[in-house]
């Protein structure tokens, strides 16, 4: 039986992430990822900015389609 864990990704572990339109609305941490080891919950408003930073870790994320 495979794993879920496996799936998970670990939260805030990249500076800079790729989204598209079809992901938005935009969360830090990202719904793929672990929350028991990151901060709480941040909509980004990428749907008026192609780029924004998280304001709690900082990562970065951009809007490319």
């Amino acid at each position: 039986m495979p794993s879920t864990a496996a799936s998970i990704l670990p939260a805030n572990a990249q500076q800079r992430y790729e989204v598209h339109r079809a992901d938005l609305p935009v969360s830090c941490p990202l719904p793929s990822m672990a929350l028991w080891n990151s901060h709480p919950r941040v909509y980004l408003p990428l749907e008026q900015e192609r780029e924004c930073a998280c304001p709690y870790c900082g990562a970065h994320y951009v809007l490319i389609d």
